[in-house]
């Protein structure tokens, strides 16, 4: 779907876990006077459990994604979100078909090391639980790629402050609304 032919009236930060989308949610939600939509957040509220306790659970990541796909086709209506989806939610193809309805969507991305370093001492990731967290972050970041190359705009963050990535989003977002 071209950009030209799509409605912008959100902003879904899609990326890998670790790359910064709920910081830079919160940053951008601030400078838009948006309201942030964490789903993984969403998805606690809703069950009364983290991510982790579902993930744990027998079916867990099954749940989990279902759960996932319900709030990301309830926010099909919203209007004025930035809406930080979970690492994996675009790899589910409707999901990522939802998202482009309404959202510039905007792939944060980091190095392998880069997200290792900012998430290995955080027990709530439960896809570090594994003998090697570097190379399944290298594993599923190579199976996530294609995924997270449909975003509209792609930003590294390996070597910029999450100021700057929120802002180089917003222009995004200002420039493509503008041209309406």
């Amino acid at each position: 779907m071209q950009l030209a032919s799509r409605e912008f009236r959100n902003i879904a930060l899609m990326g890998f876990m670790g790359t910064g989308k709920t910081t830079v949610g919160h940053l951008l939600s601030d400078l838009l006077q948006f309201e942030l939509i964490d789903t993984d957040r969403v998805i606690e509220l809703r069950t009364g459990h983290r991510i982790a306790e579902i993930f744990a659970a027998e079916h867990g990541e099954a749940t989990f994604r279902k759960i996932e796909s319900e709030v990301v086709r309830e926010l099909e209506s919203a209007t004025n979100k930035v809406i930080s989806t979970g690492g994996g939610t675009v790899v589910n193809p409707e999901n990522l078909a939802s998202l482009k309805k309404h959202s510039l969507l905007a792939c944060l991305w980091a190095s392998p090391e880069t997200v290792f370093e900012r998430v290995r001492h955080q027990q709530h990731r439960p896809l570090l639980n594994m003998p090697n967290p570097l190379a399944t972050i290298r594993k599923l970041m190579l199976e996530r790629a294609p995924c997270y190359r449909e975003a509209d705009i792609i930003v590294g963050v390996d070597f910029r402050h999450a100021t700057e990535v929120a802002r180089n989003v917003a222009k995004s977002f200002r420039d493509v609304t503008r041209r309406r």
